[in-house]
């Protein structure tokens, strides 16, 4: 994994966004390039909810929420985002890391 440094954006030690209004999607795209994931619509779905349900809910989901909401079986997710969904979801997302992630 490559790590990359975001001058425009505090990040913190583990890479997640500090303030999640910074977040745009292009950082998103540049995140989940250095993370090498080539995100498709079925990535942006599940980033997308996790960036709305962090909105309404005020933090992050977890893989078990993402999957019940979105419809997206846990085995497809592991797909989509291997070696740690629930994190990597919301890295991207720009998101804290979930509560449910150790």
């Amino acid at each position: 994994m490559t790590t990359a440094t975001y001058t425009h954006v505090a990040m913190d030690k583990d890479g997640y966004l500090l303030n999640p209004t910074e977040w745009t999607m292009d950082l998103g795209e540049a995140i989940a390039d250095d993370l090498n994931i080539q995100l498709t619509p079925d990535h942006w779905r599940l980033i997308n909810f996790a960036r709305e349900d962090f909105a309404s809910k005020g933090q992050s989901p977890g893989l078990r929420r993402i999957a019940q909401q979105t419809g997206v079986a846990i085995k497809q997710i592991y797909l989509l985002f291997p070696k740690g969904p629930g994190k990597l979801i919301a890295k991207i997302a720009g998101v804290p890391k979930p509560k449910s992630c150790l």
